[in-house]
């Protein structure tokens, strides 16, 4: 059987092939295009990732990953902090459809800054199979928002780590929020641990939905009942707009093991603080598998081991679905859920007499 160029295949410097996978590279994998160089010891995303052992719930939404370029179509901020390999719309759906999730929403990168020419394309290229995260200026016109809304943007991502950023956003934010409050977009905020103390006030005033990247970045290292990570769990419980995405436990995890070749039981360090988070808001949270994953320094992990994670943080049908599917369309699908919710609840007495006429009429010309 050919190998589909277009689905990412194995990575000969992580793990060799699944029996039976080729060997052969996926274009794009591992480069970068449009004159880029990519940054000093840039990890590339791992190619041809193994199928899960878990089987993901029907409608299953991978609610963190991103676009990177390609390069040459879309080019990366000149203010970025770092250069990555492409990894483009094709590729994201490729590796969705392979590791059995329905649809993905996608988060601009720093990356692109606040082009979100490529995320904008990625939407489009979906056939409303995928949400988006925006970056946004304070300057960003109605016209703007009308457009990144109708390709399917839902939220708009701040980021408060401060070694990915220039500067925090705490004075941009709140004109932006006044600007997509209208719209019914979320705002996600990405900081780490240490920081939330300071900015605990700041993100409790916030008025919209609130998704938190990855937990708030807990010190893995720490006890799961010890003050900073109950600062993050009061944060939540006190501000029920607050949802949190329980994933990239690759980036948080300090003795692993690592989701490479083939481990089962990985980032143990991390469950703990995950699986609290599920069990007290299971309402409230999402999960994603964080692809291509930027930045990551010691290693790189299989997205299909990454899957298998899951079960060990949900280990329940009913909090799997919560995760997966409910929670990621309830903030996503809203439109959707809600039309498919009327046309449920519509009787035979809200048909109006000339649908029933053209449905007999069908019936008639059937017959002839």
């Amino acid at each position: 059987m050919a190998h589909d160029p277009s689905i990412p295949t194995p990575h000969s410097s992580q793990r060799s092939a699944p029996p039976g996978a080729s060997e052969a590279r996926g274009p794009g994998s591992g480069t970068v295009s449009g004159g880029f160089t990519k940054s000093e010891g840039w990890l590339d995303w791992y190619d041809g990732p193994s199928t899960p052992t878990f089987r993901l719930p029907d409608g299953a939404v991978d609610a963190h990953c991103h676009v990177f370029g390609p390069g040459a179509q879309f080019p990366y901020a000149p203010e970025r902090k770092y250069t990555p390999c492409d990894a483009s719309a094709a590729q994201l759906f490729a590796l969705r459809d392979h590791l059995g999730f329905d649809r993905n929403v996608i988060v601009q990168a720093t990356c692109h800054g606040a082009d979100n020419r490529a995320l904008v394309d990625a939407l489009r290229r979906s056939d409303g199979r995928a949400r988006g995260v925006a970056t946004v200026r304070r300057d960003v016109t109605p016209d703007q928002l009308a457009e990144l809304h109708e390709a399917g943007v839902r939220g708009v991502r701040f980021n408060f780590v401060k070694r990915l950023v220039d500067r925090v956003p705490t004075d941009s934010l709140d004109e932006i929020v006044a600007k997509i409050a209208p719209l019914g977009w979320h705002v996600v905020i990405y900081f780490e641990a240490e920081d939330l103390p300071e900015l605990y006030d700041f993100f409790s005033a916030i008025p919209t939905d609130v998704v938190v990247d990855h937990m708030g970045r807990p010190d893995v290292t720490k006890d799961p009942d010890g003050p900073e990570f109950e600062l993050f769990l009061r944060f939540m419980r006190e501000n029920p707009n607050v949802w949190t995405k329980v994933s990239c436990p690759e980036r948080l995890s300090v003795t692993g093991p690592r989701a490479l070749d083939g481990e089962q039981h990985a980032y143990a360090d991390v469950v703990p603080f995950a699986r609290r988070v599920v069990e007290e808001f299971p309402d409230r949270v999402l999960w994603g598998t964080d692809w291509p994953h930027p930045n990551l320094k010691d290693h790189m992990p299989d997205d299909g081991l990454l899957v298998d994670f899951i079960p060990q943080i949900a280990p329940t049908p009913e909090l799997q679905r919560k995760l997966l599917v409910d929670n990621p369309a309830r903030l996503y699908w809203a439109e959707q859920q809600q039309a498919d919710k009327e046309q449920a609840e519509q009787t035979p007495a809200d048909r109006t007499p000339s649908a029933d006429q053209d449905r007999a009429g069908a019936r008639i010309t059937e017959g002839a």
